[in-house]
């Protein structure tokens, strides 16, 4: 080889080693794009620094070269892959002078020798170094092509004067360059300065976890060979840390499976090893003696740690992590409470094994002693137990009110300490009792509820009569509840009566559960005028005693009276106002009646024919109905099925009912709670699929619990049963062409629901009982009780009309397009299938539907008082038809006469009649 070639390879090697140095990698095999999150550093563009600052392995490396390559044509890139022998400033400036050399060759040749001259033990002007060659670098960007920097990994060469060398940089930074920078930790810089100028955009490990679908995505075929509650714990467990699955996706390939072999635990494999060197061997040890001492917390602040440590360095110690960004996971915005992550609080509990035992048993009760000053007893009884001292756990017991759990009734947690709690422990005080027996109580543990209750006799008599009756009262509020979840609703209604009359004002909690549970016997009862007053007596408590949780559950009561009565929209009103309510509460925490709340959401947003959004109400009730252990998945679960129904999903539809029972199971509820409404649930999707014979003995079983002379009494959770039972039987007889007997049912249905001043059950029975004309060819009768179905749905209910918006949309559309314009019969307008013979009329976009009335002149409450009025109806029926009181109902007349411009009833008819705001029946 010559001396020339010789001296061309040589040249060609170091162009191609020059070139290494600044290679932009890869984006590695199976990467989910992230085009959200390069839209968003699009949008940085047009400032000075695009910062991706998070964690080991949430993507940010992979997100930088995905931006890259979106990079419009114009863009240069020049890729900086930092290591620690980058940490010296010298370096690191010889480096990137030699990166952008390769842009414009003439840059900096003076600039370069005199780093190289430079002697490290010496000081250098670094500074004053960066403001020459920055000027000289101004002259041959252009902004037609821009360029954009990449600093990937800075945390590993990160110091005092790199620091200071990368803050003047950005804040001289010539147009047409800007800066990207990926780091574990955040940069010692003026952030906030540039922030504020509209120079940052920041991405933080918040913004990199991945959504659900990324996730899934990251999985790709591996998700499919998943249970769904497999998979749930998997996504819950990542995080949205693309490093966790990464890792279980290995594991499932080295074990040759594509199923879950094992949960996914910081504590094991690959994920314990990645930890262990990325992070946890990089701190300090002080650093890591404070991870290992706090990993047994759930949530802890510097003053919680301060206090379980007995020392005085935890703020140091928090802030330190949050800087060097070490799977910290904030729980509020004031950066006050945090956590770990799942996956590092595994690997940290997992190492640091039973050795610490001893001391972590100390922090434990302090931690107790912490939350207890605090007025944090649920947290402080938790330390207790976990610190081993049962009897300090049994005593902070007792500091709890009744009022406190009646109202939270996240009784899964007070179960879960009573495991824990030797029994005579739990039977050693009045207090101890009465609070264990309402929370198996709550939880449908009848027999044992009533077991400890009477455990009170061995405390009696008590010291003083007032003690005395105030035990008995206590003992006769449980013991109806007991009874109502029995089935037994006289001795239900005389106990929850008699403790009214006895009960101390004090314990404002049983008084309210025993008006709701009379309230709940009233609706069973179809006495629901008596049902409104005792709603209104427990929220007028509530209220009195300012507790949100009690006024949010009596919000929640009223809500079930009035959609009873069919008035769905003022029954999603209070649902609402119930919610709202609970708004100053907080969101990490779980609570029975935020959970009712937004699954009778949910449920009224499908009888409103809303039903992708009452799906996502009733999913989220569910999540936390759940957690609080609470009866009203039950509702949750049969609303869905029959969601699933009605779209021809059964398999759906029956697994939903299956996984209802499978918790009622679990959960050792009597089936006194839930069979008769599962099987209900049932027998319409078996009349749906056409499996009669199934639905006919069901039916007929059902029929002789909750019929005849001795008939049971209704579930709680669907007090109006034995009707609902009529109306699936009057469908059965309809079917197996016994019309004669199903018109039968149909009219005594709508006469009782008439007399109850149930219009739910009403508008159904009279929409069922239109399908039943049509099928026969009787249009005049179906006109007829066409017209009286209208003026039941006043209130909002409109899912009864889906069956005829399915079958009869022609025959409905044409009846519709004879009544005056109104919102009611625009929004079932909207819900037609496209017409075949007549044109669609110009419809209004309506969200929810409300009663008839002209744009000038009557609310929907005016018309729905007026149409009554019309009938000939007093105020006093009036009064209880709708459901409101008796000054309401003057009040409204008064407006209406005011309004129309009249004096008298009659003449407001007539008015309304020339207005064609309504059609007498």
């Amino acid at each position: 080889m010559t001396d020339l070639s010789r001296l061309q390879g040589f040249a060609n090697h170091a162009v191609t080693a020059l070139e290494g140095r600044f290679f932009r990698p890869p984006l590695p095999e199976g990467y989910v794009a992230r085009p959200r999150l390069c839209e968003r550093l699009s949008a940085g563009l047009s400032g000075r620094l695009l910062l991706i600052s998070a964690p080991a392995g949430f993507g940010k490396s992979s997100l930088a070269v995905e931006f890259c390559q979106s990079l419009p044509d114009q863009w240069q890139n020049l890729w900086l892959g930092l290591s620690q022998r980058d940490s010296d400033p010298g370096r690191f400036l010889e480096r990137l002078l030699s990166g952008l050399q390769q842009f414009f060759p003439q840059l900096g040749g003076q600039a370069l020798g005199l780093l190289k001259m430079r002697q490290r033990h010496q000081p250098f002007a670094f500074e004053e170094w960066l403001d020459s060659l920055l000027d000289e670098l101004g002259m041959h960007l252009m902004l037609s092509k821009p360029l954009l920097l990449v600093l990937d990994d800075y945390h590993l060469v990160q110091g005092p004067v790199l620091d200071r060398c990368l803050q003047f940089l950005l804040n001289h930074l010539p147009a047409g360059m800007i800066v990207m920078v990926t780091s574990r930790q955040r940069p010692d810089w003026h952030l906030a300065r540039l922030r504020l100028s509209r120079q940052l955009l920041e991405l933080s490990e918040q913004d990199l976890r991945l959504t659900d679908d990324e996730s899934l995505a990251v999985l790709d075929q591996h998700s499919s060979s998943l249970t769904e509650e497999a998979l749930h714990t998997l996504l819950q467990r990542s995080e949205g840390w693309v490093a966790g699955l990464r890792f279980w996706l290995l594991a499932a390939a080295e074990a040759g499976s594509n199923t879950l072999t094992q949960e996914l635990n910081g504590g094991e494999g690959l994920i314990r090893d990645y930890l262990l060197e990325e992070v946890i061997d990089c701190l300090p040890a002080d650093v890591q003696a404070f991870l290992y001492e706090t990993a047994c917390l759930e949530r802890f602040c510097s003053a919680l740690c301060n206090a379980a440590r007995d020392s005085h360095d935890s703020a140091e110690m928090l802030n330190f992590l949050q800087a060097h960004q070490v799977f910290l996971v904030p729980l509020d915005e004031s950066g006050r409470w945090f956590r770990y992550h799942h996956l590092f609080s595994d690997l940290l509990r997992a190492r640091a094994g039973t050795s610490v035992a001893p001391q972590q048993r100390r922090l434990h009760l302090n931690a107790c002693r912490w939350f207890s000053e605090q007025g944090l007893l649920d947290e402080a009884i938790e330390q207790a137990l976990r610190a081993g001292h049962l009897d300090v756990a049994a005593n902070l017991v007792q500091n709890l009110s009744e009022e406190q759990l009646l109202a939270e009734q996240n009784v899964g947690m007070l179960l879960r300490w009573k495991m824990d709690l030797p029994d005579s422990l739990l039977v050693s005080t009045p207090r101890l009792i009465v609070l264990y027996a309402w929370a198996l109580g709550l939880a449908c543990q009848l027999d044992a509820a009533e077991e400890l209750g009477n455990h009170l006799s061995r405390f009696l008599p008590a010291p003083s009569a007032t003690a005395q009756k105030s035990m008995l009262a206590q003992w006769l509020a449980l013991s109806g509840i007991i009874a109502r979840g029995r089935g037994d609703s006289e001795t239900a209604h005389r106990y929850c009566s008699e403790a009214l009359v006895s009960l101390p004002q004090k314990r404002y909690g049983q008084r309210l559960l025993c008006l709701s549970t009379l309230a709940n016997l009233a609706i069973a009862e179809g006495d629901l005028w008596r049902a409104r007053a005792l709603n209104r007596e427990a929220l007028e408590l509530a209220q009195r005693v300012a507790n949100p949780l009690f006024e949010a559950l009596a919000h929640y009561d009223r809500a079930r009276t009035l959609h009873a009565r069919g008035e769905a929209l003022r029954s999603l009103d209070e649902v609402r106002q119930g919610l709202r309510r609970l708004n100053g509460l907080s969101s990490q925490r779980l609570y029975a009646v935020r959970a009712r709340l937004t699954l009778y959401e949910g449920y009224l947003l499908v009888q409103l024919l809303q039903p992708d959004a009452g799906r996502a109400r009733l999913n989220a009730g569910l999540a936390e109905a759940r957690a609080c252990r609470d009866i009203s998945v039950l509702i949750g679960h049969c609303v869905i099925a029959g969601l699933e129904g009605r779209e021809g999903r059964f398999a759906e539809a029956f697994a939903e009912l299956a996984e209802a029972e499978r918790l009622m199971h679990i959960w050792d509820v009597p089936p006194v709670y839930y069979l008769a409404m599962i099987t209900l649930a049932k027998c319409e999707l078996w009349l749906a699929q056409g499996r009669i014979d199934l639905a006919d003995a069901w039916l007929l079983r059902l029929g002789q619990t909750y019929g005849g002379d001795h008939p049971a009494a209704a579930p709680e959770c669907l007090p109006q049963m034995p009707q609902h039972i009529e109306l699936l039987s009057a469908m059965l007889d309809t079917i197996q062409g016994r019309t004669e007997q199903s018109v039968q049912r149909l009219t005594q249905l709508e006469e009782r629901a008439q007399h109850m001043g149930a219009g739910l059950l009403g508008l159904n029975a009279m929409n069922q009982h239109i399908l039943l004309a049509l099928d026969m060819a009787d249009r005049p009768k179906a006109q007829r009780l066409l017209e009286r179905s209208f003026q039941a749905a006043t209130g909002g209910a409109v899912l009864p009309f889906l069956s005829l918006i399915r079958k009869y949309p022609d025959w409905l559309r044409e009846q519709l397009l004879k009544r005056p314009a109104c919102r009611l019969v625009e929004y079932l307008l909207s819900q037609l299938p496209p017409g075949t013979g007549k044109d669609m009329p110009c419809v209004r976009d309506v969200s929810e539907p409300s009663a008839c009335h002209s744009n000038d002149s009557l609310s929907a409450r005016e018309l729905g008082v007026l149409q009554l009025i019309a009938q000939g109806c007093s105020n006093q029926e009036i009064s209880e038809r709708l459901f409101i009181s008796l000054h309401t109902v003057k009040t409204h007349a008064s407006h209406i006469n005011s309004k129309l411009g009249v004096e008298r009833r009659t003449q407001a008819v007539a008015k309304a009649q020339e207005l064609g705001l309504f059609k007498t029946v």
